[in-house]
C-alpha cells in the first residue's frame, strides 16, 4: 500500500501538485486502515492502550520534590567529578613523578 502511495504521487504528477498530495495521502490513510485492522495493528492499538492505562497510575513526584531530587543528582555528579579528577591526578603524581621520575 505504501508502494502504491508512492506510484499514484509519481502517476499523478501530470494533474497537478494538489492531485498529487491527494492520491498519496488517501493511499497512505488505507494503508493506516488496513495496518490497524490487521492482528499486528490490533496488538499495537491493545499495547497503546496498556501504556495509557499504566500511565494513568504513576504517581508523579511534585515539584518542590523533583527540584529536590535533581539537586541531589548534580551534587553527587559534583562530588563524582572531583572524586575522580583527585583520583586521576593522584595516579598521575604516583607514576609520573614518583616511579618514572618525570618531572614537569
Amino acid at each position: 500500500m505504501v508502494i502504491l502511495s508512492l506510484v499514484a504521487y509519481y502517476a499523478l504528477s501530470k494533474q497537478g501538485p494538489l492531485f498529487q498530495w491527494l492520491g498519496l495521502l488517501v493511499c497512505l490513510a488505507i494503508a493506516v486502515v488496513v495496518f490497524l485492522t490487521s492482528e499486528s495493528g490490533k496488538a499495537l492499538t491493545a499495547f497503546g492502550q496498556d501504556a495509557v492505562r499504566e500511565m494513568k497510575k504513576v504517581v508523579w513526584p511534585a515539584r518542590r520534590e523533583a527540584i529536590q531530587m535533581t539537586l541531589y543528582v548534580f551534587g553527587f555528579v559534583f562530588v563524582m567529578a572531583l572524586f575522580l579528577w583527585l583520583t586521576d591526578k593522584t595516579l598521575e603524581w604516583v607514576f609520573y613523578d614518583l616511579i618514572l621520575g618525570w618531572k614537569k
